[in-house]
This record gives structure tokens, C-alpha cells and sequence, in this order.
């Protein structure tokens, strides 16, 4: 069961395990070297001709093997544990890069769980594949042909028995492996669908004590978990019966060799010491081959691992341009988008935003506008249709070079556990102190941090121990500070208070005299100063000009603003 695929993956553990092999046969032929020097002292001593010479040379001879077994023994952990170190950097780099060339693409593929558990345990059963199984699987062949041939010497025989009743071990491991891929196939499904289950239990704790829900989920849990139970039990099962079908062929074996040499010492054909030499080394021929089958089980759950692997390695990089970015207008031709292939979300979107002026998409949820958005940032690609920024194709434009010109703000930006200085300090590596207050006095935290720790204060993961409007304020600060040619808001104002909303949007429109400004709003009210904006239904632009231009037209967007209006007149009257 070698997989040639996954050894082109790591090719430098390729000299660890020959190494590791040779280790091992060394190793082999040392022993046989002491066997026979036991068995030519035992032999003697049974004739009652043995001297105390004979005695202190087979001591030392046996002394020198330990010795050197010990020694060649360290060699082959050693190369074990480098070949180890080798796959798990390795694979765990390539899948690192692989995640940021996919840019949070990755959900399409495997889901953060399952990522999550085939970067840390499924790499962990390819370090056993790697600095066990492999060097084993080769030394389990080499090591019965070696002792064929030191039995060939004497008696060909017992070691052409002893030979075909070895690759028995393999023929059951045969057997056994259709099975258990898929039953293993099946234990990585469950293991990494109860890993999504108790992730998304973790982060939706507090809605699920809120509704009371908690005891309904957690009877969920304990089904996946018991449906992990007997998976795993299967497992076990299957393992156990086919261990215990390699110690019988194994033993069996062994014990046929050593009859056969009892029969050929009664009929003359075997000395007295080489039929002691037989029994002495007939495990030898099982023994590796029974260890290689002691590892197929890790190795076969190490390929089921490799399989999720591999499916996050081969997803198709997004096109890598090698434009630089320059600012123009962005423009969208005829631009479609299908997250199944099949159902349009986007459908021939033609638009176009300029820079130094407030572009405002709007329209009901489930038009499209955060797909839009998504698109506009290469946090989606390959759409149908061209997108294009100062008469460059978007996707022939650099990606470090785009995403350092533009900066994506929405409701739910990430606030990082440290200090204020280090969140500011994300938009622009380079900002001073003083560039960071005036950024703060902008959103108005400035007096707040003041009477904290200043820019040392320390923030809990998500920000956690700030109001939402403080979150969001201090998010539009790390913005600020970016600098950035292009912005783009996607509902950075939704649910937080009215104070921080007001405040958010007047940061937006003063931004928008300097910079290409793209705002996301489910509140008409915030985007009527926009110099254009965009009117989205079931993924098409149905409408476009300024609040003035499109009240007169008439259409989508005259209605969904009287009906906001509406809804907000009658909450100002109830208050």
C-alpha cells in the first residue's frame, strides 16, 4: 500500500527512510551474527565439547551485537523522527499556503472544522505513515529474502517454506484494506462532521442559552458523538480480527519452520547447530512483516487524512495577475455570478464607480449586494463577465498589490485580542501615536481610551470587553489609518447604536472627497447624499442615479424608500 502521490509530496524524507531501512538491516545481520554464535555454543555444550574459549568469545561476540543493535536501533528513530519532522513542516506549510492562496475560499472544499482536524491529527497519522510504516513495508520484504538466503546455505527448504508462509501476512492485509478504506473513509466523515457540530455548538452558545436551546443541542451532540462511537468501535473491531489473523499466520509460521528443521535434524539432513540456528531465527522471517501489520491500520487512517489532504491541495489557485494597481474607475461588464454553477446570484451586473465619489448600493436582503461587495474585493472569483480597474482586467492585477489599495469594512470586522495599538497598527505597520489618536478623535474614542490605558489598552478576543459601537468605531479607526485608494463598506453601521451610526457615515462621507468610496446600506436614510447610487432586486441593477433622480423615476427605489420612511415616521410617533 504505497501511494506514490503522497511520497512526490514530501520527496526529502526519501533519504531518511532508505537510511532507516538500512538501519534496520544492519541491524538484522547482526543478529544473525549472534544467533549464530549462540547456536554453535549451545550445540557444542548439548555434545559436551565446548571450552570456556568458546564461552568468553561468544559472550564478547554477543556483548559487540548488543552493542551494535542499540546503536544501529537509535539511527533508525533517528531517521524516523527526522522523516516525522520533514512531513509534518512540510505538509503543514503547503496547507497553510494553500489556505491564504485561497483567501477564505477554502468553505467550499472543507469546512474550518475539518480543516482544522486534517491539518493537526491528519498530519499526525501521516508522521506514523512516513517514519513507520514506509521504512517497514521495504524491510518487511528484505528481511525474509535476507534470511532465505542464510538458510539456503544449509537447507533451502525450510527457508522456501518459511519464505511463502511470510507473504500470507500480506495477502490477509490485501483482504482486509477494501474494507477497511471505506470503513476508515467513514470514520474521518464522522469524526470531522461531529467536529462541525461541537464548533458551531462553541460559537453559537450564547444565542443558544438565549432561546433555551442548549439541552435540544446538546442532544444533537450526543447523537453525532454515539454515531462516532460505533464508527470508532467498527474500527477496532476490524483491527482486532485482522491483528489477530497475522499472529496466527505469524506463529504458525514460525512454529511450521521449526518442526520442519526437528524433522531434517531426525533424519540426518541438519547439524545439530544449524537446527537450533533455524529455531533461533524462524520468528525473524514473520516478525518484521507482523510489525508492518501492526502499522497498516495508522497507515490506512493516515491515507484516509491524506485523501482530505489532498482535495485542499488541488483546489484551483485563483488567477495570479502580475499587474501593479492603479487607480481608475472600476467598472463591471456584464458581470454574473453562481456560487452552484446553476442559480445566477449576480445576473449581468453592468455598473461603474469613480473615484471621489460616494457609490451607494442598495436594495432589499437576498438582492445580491454582499455577493457585489465579495466580488468587488476578490474575496469571490472568476466571475462571467469582465471586471476592470483603470482599463485593467481585475484579475490580471497582483493580489498583494490590489489588497494594499483596498480596504473592506463590514458589520463584522475582526477585532484582535491584545491592545488598541496593536488592532491600529493592522491598517498600516508604519503609523505613529500621534497618527493613531487623530484617527481615534475622528470616531470619537479618543476621550474614552484616555481614561483607560490609552493606546495600551487591552482588548479581549472580539474585542469583547467594547460596546458593538465601539467595536465598530475603532474597526473604521484601523480603516482610516490604511489609507487605502478604494473603500468599500458593507453594512458597517448595521446593529449598533444610533450615536456610532451617525458618526460611521459622516466619517464615510467625508472619505469619499478623497477616495473611491463604495457604501452597502440597508438604510436608505445614509445613503441620500451619495453622488450615485446603485438599486439591486434578485441580483440585477434595476436602477441607478442620485436620491433626487431616482425618486422622480418612479420605481424599486421610490418604493422602498416611502416604505422606510413610512415604518420610521410611525416608530417617531409610538416614541
Amino acid at each position: 500500500m504505497i501511494k506514490k502521490e503522497l511520497i512526490g509530496l514530501v520527496p526529502e524524507t526519501k533519504k531518511y527512510i532508505v537510511l532507516n531501512i538500512g538501519f534496520q538491516w544492519l541491524g538484522l545481520v547482526v543478529n544473525i551474527v549472534m544467533m549464530y554464535n549462540i547456536a554453535l555454543l549451545l550445540a557444542q555444550m548439548i555434545a559436551g565439547t565446548f571450552s570456556h574459549e568458546l564461552l568468553l568469545q561468544v559472550l564478547v561476540v554477543c556483548v559487540g551485537c548488543i552493542l551494535s543493535r542499540m546503536i544501529l536501533l537509535y539511527g533508525a528513530n533517528r531517521m524516523a523522527y527526522l522523516s516525522s519532522k520533514q512531513v509534518k513542516d512540510k505538509l503543514r506549510k503547503k496547507i497553510y499556503q494553500k489556505l491564504l492562496h485561497l483567501q477564505g475560499r477554502y468553505e467550499k472544499i472543507l469546512s474550518t472544522a475539518q480543516v482544522v482536524q486534517v491539518t493537526n491529527e491528519g498530519v499526525e497519522q501521516l508522521e506514523t505513515y512516513f517514519g513507520a510504516y514506509l521504512p517497514q513495508f521495504f524491510y518487511a520484504i528484505l528481511a525474509p529474502i535476507t534470511l532465505f538466503v542464510v538458510f539456503s546455505f544449509f537447507d533451502w527448504t525450510i527457508g522456501l517454506v518459511l519464505l511463502i508462509g511470510v507473504w500470507l501476512i500480506p495477502v490477509s492485509i490485501v483482504l482486509v484494506q477494501r474494507w477497511a478504506k471505506k470503513l476508515l473513509s467513514r470514520y474521518w466523515d464522522q469524526y470531522t462532521t461531529m467536529g462541525d457540530t461541537f464548533l458551531e455548538n462553541l460559537q453559537g452558545l450564547t444565542t443558544l442559552k438565549i432561546y433555551q436551546a442548549d439541552e435540544y443541542r446538546h442532544q444533537l451532540m450526543n447523537k453525532e458523538a454515539e454515531k462516532f462511537r460505533k464508527i470508532t468501535m467498527k474500527v477496532l473491531i476490524m483491527q482486532l480480527n485482522s491483528i489477530s489473523i497475522m499472529d496466527l499466520v505469524a506463529y504458525g509460521g514460525a512454529a511450521l519452520g521449526m518442526l520442519i528443521a526437528i524433522a531434517h535434524l531426525q533424519d540426518g539432513s541438519l547439524t545439530l547447530m544449524q537446527g537450533i540456528l533455524v529455531i533461533l531465527l524462524a520468528a525473524d522471517f514473520f516478525l518484521p512483516m507482523r510489525t508492518l501489520g501492526s502499522f497498516f491500520h495508522i497507515a490506512m487512517n493516515g491515507m484516509a487524512a491524506s485523501d482530505k489532504i489532498f482535495k485542499i491541495l488541488a483546489a484551483p489557485d485563483p488567477a495570479k495577475g502580475g499587474l501593479n494597481f492603479e487607480l481608475g474607475d472600476y467598472c463591471l461588464q456584464d458581470v454574473s455570478y453562481s456560487y452552484d454553477g446553476e442559480k445566477k446570484v449576480l445576473d449581468e451586473i453592468n455598473v461603474t464607480f469613480k473615484s471621489g465619489e460616494l457609490s451607494a448600493i442598495v436594495g432589499e436582503s437576498g438582492s445580491g449586494k454582499s455577493t457585489l461587495a465579495a466580488l468587488l474585493t476578490k474575496q469571490l472569483i472568476d466571475p462571467q463577465g469582465d471586471m476592470i480597474i483603470n482599463g485593467r482586467l481585475l484579475k490580471e492585477i497582483a493580489d498583494n498589490d490590489f489588497y494594499a489599495h483596498v480596504t473592506y469594512l463590514s458589520h463584522q470586522s475582526y477585532i484582535f485580542k491584545g491592545s488598541v495599538r496593536d488592532n491600529l497598527q493592522l491598517g498600516n505597520i508604519a503609523i505613529d501615536d500621534k497618527m493613531m489618536w487623530e484617527a481615534l478623535e475622528k470616531v470619537k474614542l479618543a476621550a474614552f481610551l484616555r481614561q483607560m490605558d490609552g493606546l495600551d489598552t487591552k482588548l479581549n478576543e472580539k474585542g469583547s470587553n467594547l460596546s458593538g459601537g465601539q467595536q465598530q468605531r475603532l474597526a473604521l479607526a484601523r480603516a482610516l489609518l490604511a489609507d487605502s485608494d478604494i473603500y468599500i463598506f458593507d453594512e458597517a453601521t448595521s446593529n449598533i447604536d444610533v450615536e456610532s451610526e451617525e458618526l460611521i457615515i459622516k466619517n464615510i462621507y467625508q472619505l469619499a472627497k478623497i477616495k473611491m468610496v463604495i457604501m452597502i446600506s440597508h438604510r436608505l436614510a445614509n445613503v441620500v447624499a451619495s453622488d450615485h447610487i446603485v438599486v439591486m432586486e434578485q441580483g440585477k441593477i434595476v436602477e441607478q442615479g442620485s436620491h433626487q433622480e431616482l425618486l422622480a423615476h418612479d420605481g424599486c427605489y421610490k418604493k422602498l424608500w416611502e416604505a422606510q420612511k413610512a415604518l420610521e415616521d410611525g416608530e417617531e410617533d409610538e416614541a
